[in-house]
């Protein structure tokens, strides 16, 4: 009996091993040569293992490494792909291809989701961890066979298997009218600033802006038309805005104080009760006059209302006794508050 489980516990680990090398497989197309390559581009951070000296032991640089390989890779086969094709074509569709959506989609269709080791993460809903096991993936496979296998990879086994090159291409995204969706729902004011337009070699105009979010300088963009210039200057700010969170930080600490001037009251501007009240005749030698003021507009069209937009008293033809009416007084009691007002003044 004590043999059979000697034998049980030695068989589990190359049961384990075969599946593995079977799981990459159908990943691949081919047997890894150095398992240990693609078993590293497995492990998430999470699991917070550690090799024999100590070190972190994840799949963070061949993360690192993939990553440069694929932008290489993909570039190499759009560039050949689309022949006579502008460097903002080819840019742009390299973008989508490498996108951290498209390699975690890509992880979850091939099931390297489910072959990730991480501590509690639901890997087959997150993308980036599906994306950035991808990238280690193509670290690996340079690391164990090149850069030819890392090429004949993306080619036999992610193009027309489970990406349509020309339908990715060509598909339009509107980075800019995502932007500025994101800007409205949350009450932010963007704009596109014009830095420079020069023309290229061939003549041919190039324009350059710049995104500004509350005021707060967001990424540039540079292209042949203002739409592409600005699509690609609104692209990189999203990207800005997902990566980079002191850049959101930023732009709604400028949000709140615009907000904050707006609501609060213009106190340079002169109140129109005071000023009213320095024409009221009040007390006067200790007796109190009661006066009852009555705002009117003025019916002369000649002349302007003093019900909108108040602004500053400097003349007597900007304020004109006429508007305030009060109780009739006698002649002599106008006398006498006249000279009272007078002698007041000295």
């Amino acid at each position: 009996m004590w043999i059979n489980n000697i034998i049980d516990r030695i068989r589990l680990p190359f049961r384990k091993e075969k599946e593995l090398f079977s799981a990459l497989y159908e990943i691949l197309g081919f047997y890894p040569h150095n398992i240990e390559y693609y078993r590293q581009a497995l492990m998430h951070k999470s699991i917070g293992k550690r090799n024999d000296k100590g070190k972190p032991l994840n799949n963070e640089r061949l993360e690192f490494l993939g990553d440069a390989i694929l932008d290489a890779a993909v570039g190499h086969i759009v560039y050949r792909h689309y022949e006579g094709k502008r460097e903002g074509f080819l840019t742009n569709t390299r973008s989508k291809l490498v996108s951290r959506e498209t390699l975690g989609k890509l992880a979850s269709e091939m099931g390297l989701s489910q072959l990730i080791l991480s501590a509690g993460h639901s890997n087959s809903h997150n993308s980036y961890v599906g994306g950035n096991a991808f990238e280690a993936l193509v670290g690996a496979i340079y690391l164990d066979r090149g850069y030819d296998t890392c090429m004949w990879f993306w080619e036999h086994r992610v193009l027309g298997k489970y990406i349509n090159l020309d339908k990715v291409a060509f598909k339009e995204v509107n980075f800019k009218s995502k932007l500025l969706e994101w800007s409205q729902k949350n009450k932010v004011r963007m704009e596109y600033r014009m830095l420079k337009q020069k023309k290229d070699d061939n003549g041919s105009p190039i324009f350059s802006f710049q995104v500004l979010l509350e005021g707060v300088e967001g990424e540039k963009g540079s292209g042949y038309s203002k739409k592409e210039a600005q699509q690609l200057a609104s692209k990189d700010t999203l990207q800005k805005l997902k990566c980079e969170p002191q850049f959101i930080d930023a732009i709604f600490k400028a949000k709140s104080d615009r907000t904050k001037m707006e609501e609060e009251p213009m106190m340079l501007v002169p109140d129109p009760e005071k000023e009213q009240e320095d024409f009221i005749i009040s007390e006067v030698s200790g007796e109190r006059s009661e006066v009852r003021e009555i705002i009117k507009p003025k019916r002369e069209p000649e002349k302007k209302s003093l019900t909108s937009h108040p602004s500053p008293l400097t003349s007597e033809e900007e304020f004109d006794l006429s508007d305030i009416t009060h109780k009739e007084k006698s002649r002599e009691d106008i006398i006498a508050e006249a000279e009272a007002a007078a002698f007041a003044e000295e």
